[in-house]
C-alpha cells in the first residue's frame, strides 16, 4: 500500500500537467480551470468549516473581496493584461484575510445556528455594499478587468496552471494542518469545544486562525475567477451559489478530511457547469442543486471518502480477524460439533 499511496498521487500530478496538451480543447480546459478553482475553494473551506465543525454559509463574501481587490487594483493602477495580474492574486487574499478577522471576531462568538445565520447575513451585507457602493464598485454595471494578450490557442493555458499551482498549494496547506498540533486543536474544536478548551487548547484563537486562512484561499479563487471571466459585478462577486457549491462539495466528498473536498470538486462541478448551461437562466439549476444537497446529508452524511475508508476497514478486519490457524479451527468446528464454540487458539486446539 506504502508504493501505491506513493505513486498514486505522482501519476495524478503528471496527468494534471499534461492534460492542457492532450485535450487542448477550450471547453474541456475551461471546465478544468473551474474544477481547480472550486477544488482550492472547498479545501479552503474545509479547512475552517471541516476541522472545527462551524459551517461557514457565507465565504462569498471573501470570495467577493478578493475579486473586488484585483479588479479596483488593476483599475486604479492601470496595470496591462497579462501575467502582471497574477502576482497580485496574494493581494486579493491578504485583504480577504483581514476582513476576516473583525467579522471572525463578531461571528466566532456564537455557535451552531446561529454562527451559520451570521455568516449568512454578512454576506448579504456585502452584496448589499457592492451594489450601493458606486462610486467604488461602479454598481451593478461592474468593473471590466484587463484583457489578456494571449491567442485563443493558448488563452486557458496560463490560467489553468496558476489554478493547478493553487489547489496544489491548497492540499499541501490542509496535510499540513492535519498533521500539525494546530490541527489537532481545531479537530479537538469540533468534537467537543467545552472539552477541548478545558484541556488547554486555545479555541478561540485557533478557530480565529482557521477562519482568516480559509478566507485567505476564497479571495485568491475569487481574484483569479474574476480575471479569468473578464469582469465582475456584486451578483457574481457575491453569489450565493458559490457557498452551496463549496459546501456540497466538502460534503459529498468527505468534510474534515483531506482528499474530500477534491474528489467533491472533481464530481460535482461538471455536472454544475452543465447545469448552469442548460437551466442558467430560470434558477433549475439551483433547485437542482439544493435537492442534490439534501440527497449527499441524507445519504451520504459523512461523505464518500470516510465511507469507502470504513468499508476497507471492515474488509480487512474481516480479513485480519480469521488467520490461517483459527480459518483451520473454523472449519474443523464444522466437522465436529464438540469444538465449534470452543476459540481457536494453539494452546485449545491441543486441549481438544
Amino acid at each position: 500500500m506504502k508504493p501505491l499511496r506513493i505513486a498514486g498521487p505522482a501519476i495524478l500530478l503528471a496527468c494534471a500537467l499534461l492534460f492542457p496538451w492532450l485535450f487542448p480543447d477550450p471547453s474541456v480546459t475551461t471546465i478544468a480551470i473551474f474544477t481547480f478553482l472550486f477544488a482550492g475553494a472547498a479545501i479552503g473551506w474545509n479547512l475552517f468549516s471541516g476541522y472545527t465543525g462551524y459551517i461557514s454559509l457565507g465565504h462569498a463574501a471573501f470570495y467577493g473581496l478578493g475579486a473586488y481587490t484585483l479588479a479596483l487594483v488593476c483599475k486604479a493602477w492601470t496595470i496591462p493584461g497579462g501575467y502582471i495580474p497574477l502576482l497580485f492574486l496574494p493581494l486579493a487574499g491578504l485583504i480577504a484575510g483581514l476582513f476576516a478577522v473583525p467579522m471572525g471576531w463578531i461571528a466566532l462568538r456564537t455557535r451552531r445556528h446561529t454562527f451559520v445565520v451570521i455568516t449568512i447575513a454578512m454576506f448579504y451585507v456585502f452584496q448589499l455594499l457592492a451594489y450601493n457602493l458606486a462610486g467604488i464598485t461602479n454598481g451593478s454595471a461592474g468593473i471590466y478587468l484587463p484583457n489578456p494578450p494571449w491567442s485563443a490557442d493558448v488563452f486557458n493555458v496560463p490560467f489553468y496552471y496558476v489554478s493547478l499551482s493553487l489547489l496544489l498549494m491548497a492540499l499541501g496547506v490542509s496535510w499540513w494542518i492535519r498533521h500539525s498540533k494546530f490541527g489537532l486543536g481545531l479537530l479537538a474544536i469540533r468534537d467537543d469545544e467545552d472539552r477541548a478548551l478545558s484541556l488547554g487548547v486555545r479555541t478561540g484563537a485557533s478557530k480565529m486562525g482557521a477562519y482568516v486562512l480559509s478566507a485567505v484561499f476564497a479571495g485568491i479563487v475569487g481574484a483569479l475567477h474574476a480575471y479569468y471571466i473578464g469582469n465582475i459585478y456584486p451578483s457574481f462577486a457575491f453569489d450565493p451559489v458559490f457557498d452551496i457549491s463549496v459546501a456540497l462539495m466538502a460534503f459529498l466528498g468527505g468534510v474534515g478530511t483531506l482528499s474530500g473536498p477534491l474528489l467533491g470538486a472533481i464530481v460535482l462541478e461538471p455536472l454544475q457547469q452543465y447545469l448552469t448551461l442548460q437551466y442558467g437562466g430560470n434558477g433549475v439549476d439551483l433547485f437542482i442543486y439544493g435537492i442534490l444537497f439534501l440527497v449527499v446529508i441524507l445519504l451520504l452524511p459523512v461523505g464518500v471518502v470516510p465511507t469507502l475508508r470504513q468499508q476497507w476497514t471492515h474488509v480487512r478486519a474481516r480479513m485480519h480477524l480469521l488467520s490461517p490457524s483459527q480459518l483451520n479451527g473454523r472449519l474443523a468446528s464444522m466437522e465436529n460439533p464438540e469444538i465449534r464454540h470452543l476459540p481457536q487458539d494453539g494452546h485449545q486446539k491441543e486441549h481438544v
